[in-house]
């Protein structure tokens, strides 16, 4: 008995020495995770900011910015860096996104957070955030192969490529963010401030928009923002659906070309490294990502500046 009791005693010491090893290594591992993430941040930046530096040493900053001509794939004699067309395009494609997803999303939310049964949305949202999983390629081929046939039925003289389908699909792409976003926010609202609203006499309808809304404002903007951020950086339905043409437009049935399409574009092609169409896929880049983060800081400001504490 008294070997028994000394085995056990053994084997206790030694799984909670192993147990103290593995407490000591878990926040090493979670620091080392952690140190990835940031050393691949800064790999990121660091490769833009050192190609992006090289492509305006042949290309000045006036050019770039000023100029309202974008041909960097041509031939050098014929080449022109006016970055305004693909910002235009960009930004073209965004409003048109952000016309379908935001009152769609945000008439969602609220559905899903006020009038929509517990059973009822437990189905509803899971369904709505399967949209989210659907690969992009297949949003650019329904928006090229089912909704510009439909919109050219409406407008005749509307190009096979155009801005207005691609706007479309990326805003049905970006509604199960918003309207997700917003629904947690508003759930997030204290039942007892909707009480207080019907106890004073208030509809549902006035509860929703009067009282939920404003106090989850900070919740619903930062999700209509991330959701615009993510329309900015949509590749593959504005590649497929929005054409390849640069142009500074705000027809929404041309054709245009986004910032992510070029880069598609240009990278797929026969670019030789170091010349200046190729350092030009850098140059935009850096654009793009320059848009994206002051959107992102932008939600984070939203977020803390109308954040209300229960």
């Amino acid at each position: 008995m008294k070997n028994h009791s000394l085995g056990t005693a053994g084997r206790f010491r030694r799984s909670r020495s192993l147990g103290r090893t593995w407490e000591n290594m878990i926040p090493k591992l979670l620091l080392a995770c952690a140190l990835i993430s940031v050393f691949t941040t800064l790999g990121i930046i660091g490769t833009l900011i050192s190609e992006t530096t090289s492509f305006f040493s042949q290309v000045s900053f006036g050019e770039f910015f000023t100029e309202t001509k974008w041909t960097a794939l041509f031939h050098e004699s014929q080449q022109h860096f006016g970055v305004w067309p693909l910002i235009a395009g960009t930004l073209l494609v965004t409003g048109i996104a952000a016309i379908v997803a935001v009152p769609i999303g945000l008439a969602s939310a609220i559905y899903l957070s006020e009038y929509a049964n517990p059973k009822v949305s437990k189905v509803l949202k899971p369904i709505l955030e399967v949209l989210a999983g659907v690969p992009t390629i297949v949003y650019g081929f329904f928006a090229l192969t089912f909704v510009t046939p439909l919109l050219r039925g409406l407008l005749p003289e509307m190009g096979v490529f155009n801005a207005l389908s691609a706007g479309i699909v990326v805003g049905i792409m970006i509604i199960p963010l918003i309207a997700s976003l917003s629904e947690d926010a508003m759930s997030a609202v204290p039942k007892n401030i909707r009480e207080a609203a019907y106890a004073m006499g208030c509809t549902k309808f006035e509860v929703a928009l009067k009282v939920v809304v404003p106090a989850a404002l900070s919740g619903i903007i930062a999700s209509f923002v991330l959701g615009l951020s993510r329309a900015i950086g949509e590749t593959m339905i504005v590649t497929i659906a929005a054409g390849s043409t640069p142009q500074l437009t705000l027809d929404p049935t041309e054709s245009v070309q986004t910032m992510t399409s070029f880069i598609v574009q240009a990278a797929t092609g026969d670019n030789s490294f170091g010349s200046t169409a190729y350092g030009a896929i850098y140059a935009v880049g850096m654009t793009l990502f320059l848009f994206t983060l002051v959107m992102n800081l932008l939600a984070q400001y939203i977020s803390r500046r109308f954040k209300e504490e229960y």
